[in-house]
């Protein structure tokens, strides 16, 4: 099959790609960029997606013909983004077939004698074209290629299910990491969580996909928080077609997920008595228990058989204190926090770490998927809080750092601009560095992850190690610093904004 269809393929043809666990999204075949290699051993075409600004470098066997599958996509895609995707399409092929049209009407102007003299023309250049050799990128699918996309068995074309490969997966031209390698030993020796998670997240989960694409649910999803994680989540529970009531505090982050078909609770208490899950994202451990607990919280809305997932950062003494009053009315809790930044919450690649009630981990799956990379089931309450709190009170160290390392490349007169590009050099190369790296250089701290929001983790993390008497010296130094900024009115800006800190001299 992926012989036949790649003999069938040719730069210029519009397509529906396949990338990951995204839907298919229309796109068309072109020229790769020069300096970008093709990945060994790859059967694969250079895709732009209509609608975005993404390219990738998609396999063959995630590719179908766009005009053959066109109708079979809109049924079982929705969503505005990808509806806009499809009018760019069709807008395309409506100024080509302009063009051609146009075209053709000034060529009724030009003599016979002419007319066989350009035929002659195109034919002897026809023929003289180097086999294989591509249209240019503009051009149109020819009929021929229809025609060969036609004569497979097309009821028997399905799209084949594809693994987490950080080759295809994330070899988006937007992002400016390169893709990643395990070593030998670390795949070799997984732990026990990892080999329980993966049997349960979601890769198992894509299992049950129809056509590759994410299976919604068919509970009804409530979600509470709208901030700048949360508001990513509920974005891509809508995309991927979840039934989604959303509330937020402040009435007016709603609207845009209105537009989009969400529905709208009044109170937290309405959103769980109306759901089957609900879950939510709060800035603290106070903001989560007051949502709860409060004046129609979700306390009010539990009875026997609802969910609730906190995917909020917690200390795990309020995760487990909110998991007692939960199960005490018969529901049922799962806490869930998530690795990752607004960015990564709008792109669907957060990683969910949660614990608790294993059923409903299970029952989340669709909603994890569409959330997430992956996601890891890490035993009883209060695992999944100690653990996000570690992987926060690395990242905060790792931020503070790095700004300190900038400001003391300016204050000895070295180029920072030197230092960022001799660090994407080595072994500290990462998106997260170059993000927060630029962000200082460039002077601009739009909040990606709050700095307050780090500040906070990295407090709770200390007071986690505290508790059983182990210091965290590094971490404390991290603190005092992300807390000076805090002072310099930094708290809604970034946490790389915590270099202000470290630049200012006593």
């Amino acid at each position: 099959m992926a012989a036949t269809t790649t003999a069938s393929l040719r730069v210029g043809d519009l397509v529906w790609g396949k990338l990951g666990r995204y839907p298919p999204w229309p796109g068309k075949i072109v020229n790769p960029p020069k300096d970008l290699k093709k990945p060994r051993g790859r059967k694969c075409f250079f895709i732009k997606f209509f609608g975005t600004e993404d390219h990738a470098w998609i396999k063959v066997d995630q590719l179908k013909s766009y005009h053959l599958h066109k109708e079979e996509m809109i049924k079982f895609t929705k969503g505005k983004r990808f509806q806009q995707a499809v009018d760019a399409v069709e807008e395309f092929i409506k100024s080509k077939v302009s063009a051609l049209t146009s075209s053709e009407e000034k060529n009724k102007h030009i003599s016979s004698e002419d007319k066989r003299h350009n035929s002659s023309t195109d034919i002897s250049e026809h023929n003289t074209r180097k086999r294989g050799r591509p249209p240019k990128e503009d051009s149109l699918p020819e009929p021929s290629t229809v025609k060969r996309w036609d004569a497979n068995p097309i009821a028997a074309y399905k799209w084949k299910l594809v693994k987490d490969d950080p080759h295809f997966h994330h070899f988006l031209l937007s992002q400016s990491e390169k893709p990643g390698s395990c070593s030998a030993i670390i795949q070799k020796l997984k732990t026990t969580a990892e080999e329980e998670a993966e049997s349960t997240s979601i890769q198992a989960a894509d299992s049950t996909a129809t056509n590759g694409n994410i299976i919604p649910t068919d509970k009804r999803i409530g979600f509470l928080g709208l901030g700048l994680m949360g508001s990513g989540i509920v974005a891509n529970l809508l995309k991927m077609g979840h039934i989604v009531t959303v509330w937020n505090r402040t009435g007016e982050k709603c609207d845009p997920f209105l537009h989009e078909g969400a529905g709208l609770g009044r109170t937290p208490a309405e959103v769980v008595s109306t759901c089957d899950i609900t879950l939510s994202c709060i800035s603290d451990p106070k903001a989560a228990k007051d949502l709860v607990l409060g004046p129609s919280g979700v306390l009010q809305g539990i009875r026997p058989g609802k969910c609730y997932v906190d995917m909020s950062t917690l200390d795990p003494e309020t995760s487990t204190e909110i998991s007692q009053v939960i199960t005490s009315r018969g529901g049922r809790y799962l806490e869930a926090p998530v690795s990752g930044n607004r960015q990564l919450s709008e792109n669907g690649m957060l990683v969910i770490l949660a614990a608790g009630d294993k059923a409903l981990f299970d029952d989340c799956s669709s909603c994890f998927q569409a959330m997430g990379k992956k996601s890891f089931y890490l035993g009883e309450v209060g695992n999944a809080s100690k653990m996000m709190l570690i992987v926060n009170m690395i990242l905060g160290s790792f931020m503070a750092s790095v700004a300190e390392g900038f400001t003391l490349a300016k204050i000895v007169s070295q180029s920072q601009d030197v230092l960022l590009y001799i660090l994407s050099q080595g072994p500290l190369a990462c998106a997260f560095l170059d993000q927060k790296c630029q962000s200082i250089l460039q002077g601009s701290f739009k909040p990606d992850f709050l700095l307050k929001h780090i500040q906070k983790d990295l407090r709770l993390a200390i007071a986690m190690g505290d508790s059983v008497n182990h210091s965290t010296p590094v971490a404390a130094a991290a603190n005092e610093v992300f807390k000076k900024a805090k002072t310099l009115d930094q708290s809604e800006n970034d946490m790389s904004a915590v270099y202000l800190a470290c630049n200012q001299r006593p």
